[in-house]
């Protein structure tokens, strides 16, 4: 049975792909900080592993990771994806409290869990696996409002290239899918909040299957980045 491992599992685009990825009959640690979302979520699916855990805690990352390594045999794909928006805000309106919030999570949390994932794919046998970062829209182009969100996106991009490149000598991909406005709880609740302004949006279930594809593609392949935004959303092009 193939393993992963998907970060910010309790909600939005984390759960939807663990739910697809459980349905598809894979072995799935489910990390968040809440545990009776990631309860909740899960449904008490046998092939369900709870990981209740910070990411922005590098010894909890690790024993989490430690924990789900023990229970499913190995690590086959890391979905990293747990991230925070925080606050919509001009650069000088944003408290260093505020900033240090955002890129803890967004970038100090990818980085703890993409260690951890490095480590014991590259410690297996047999050797390798796959990280598959969530970026955004935001890495190609920032939304207003976003200077947080859009800086740790764009080091996210990075980090895809680095281990990219690092990971070549163990068998271990990484590639990045970059979303525009998959219908999560958070989007649906701005669009109820501004009906007559209303985003386009795509189904969040298209982004399990898209991440699904990207995880199950022969180790000799890789998606470097990937797209995937609702179709009547204005075209952002990369750099």
């Amino acid at each position: 049975m193939k393993t992963i491992l998907v970060t910010g599992a309790s909600a939005g685009i984390g759960a939807a792909c663990a739910r697809t990825f459980l349905e598809a009959g894979w072995h799935v640690g489910c990390l968040a900080r809440r545990e009776d979302a990631l309860r909740d979520m899960a449904q008490d699916h046998p092939n369900a592993v709870i990981l209740p855990c910070d990411v922005t805690d590098p010894r909890a990352v690790e024993a989490a990771f430690d924990s789900f390594t023990t229970q499913a045999g190995r690590l086959d794909v890391l979905f990293n994806n747990a991230g925070s928006f925080g606050r919509a805000a001009l650069i000088d309106e944003l408290s260093h409290e505020e900033w240090h919030q955002v890129v803890d999570v967004n970038l100090h949390g990818m980085f703890n869990c993409a260690r951890a994932a490095f480590a014991r794919m590259r410690a297996q046998t047999p050797q390798g696996g796959r990280i598959i970062n969530n970026g955004s829209i935001s890495a190609h182009a920032p939304r207003a409002l976003s200077v947080a969100y859009t800086t740790t996106k764009h080091a996210i991009t990075g980090l895809t290239k680095s281990l990219s490149l690092d990971g070549r000598a163990f068998g271990i991909a990484c590639g990045q899918i970059d979303i525009g406005n998959a219908r999560t709880e958070l989007l649906e609740g701005i669009i109820a909040a501004n009906p007559q302004d209303a985003p386009p949006t795509m189904d969040v279930a298209d982004v399990g299957r898209a991440v699904l594809h990207m995880a199950e593609l022969p180790a000799e392949a890789n998606v470097q980045f990937m797209t995937l935004m609702a179709t009547t959303m204005p075209f952002i092009g990369r750099g």
